[in-house]
């Protein structure tokens, strides 16, 4: 069914000579990571009074020699049954921008296998052409677990000594300031306990 669609849109193409008609592509290359959502669009020549009736269009990925259908719409009407499963459910369609010449594709969650060559042919009344765009979805790597907290680093360690070494020398100083003060203290006391005093 999807070869056969293309192949009466090339024989559309060779019976069509009528005017200049011009598809191109909004970016040629797309980057995104998955699990996240892209807008590929492409345009086409259109005229003020162009029947969206008129607009058939096949946009496809191009993977492995194979076509897989992302998008496809007959005479303005989206047919939803040409869609790869692999797509299903992730393409939306922005109708409102197809008069003026603009088939804009949103493709939601996406997959690394979504990347690859996308393809869009369009024809209309007034001629035939295709352009390509090409998508990379890079994988989201899986969050490392934890680390345990790691160990002070060599210089703060020796902050950590000096201010250790420096505490414990200033209660070395208190307390040998305590001993002399209380051994002075109680040499006083026993020197006036030693020598009474006399009594008349």
């Amino acid at each position: 069914m999807k070869m056969i669609f293309r192949i009466l849109l090339l024989i559309n193409l060779i019976s069509c000579v009528s005017g200049t008609f011009v598809v191109n592509v909004a970016q040629t290359s797309y980057q995104a990571e998955e699990n996240h959502n892209i807008t590929l669009e492409w345009t086409f020549t259109t005229k003020p009074d162009m029947s969206i009736t008129s607009v058939n269009t096949l946009c496809s990925l191009f993977i492995n020699h194979n076509l897989l259908v992302l998008f496809h719409l007959h005479d303005g009407v989206e047919v939803s049954e040409s869609q790869h499963q692999q797509f299903s459910g992730r393409v939306q369609f922005d109708k409102d921008v197809l008069r003026e010449g603009r088939i804009r594709l949103q493709l939601s969650r996406l997959r690394t296998e979504d990347s690859g060559l996308y393809l869009c042919d369009v024809k209309t009344d007034d001629g035939f052409g295709s352009e390509t765009c090409r998508l990379n979805v890079i994988a989201v790597d899986q969050p490392e677990p934890q680390r345990p907290t790691a160990s002070p680093e060599p210089e703060s360690q020796g902050r950590i000594g000096l201010y250790v070494g420096l505490g414990l020398t200033a209660a070395a100083v208190l307390l040998v300031t305590l001993c002399f003060a209380l051994r002075r203290c109680f040499t006083k006391s026993t020197d006036n306990t030693g020598n009474p005093s006399s009594v008349v």
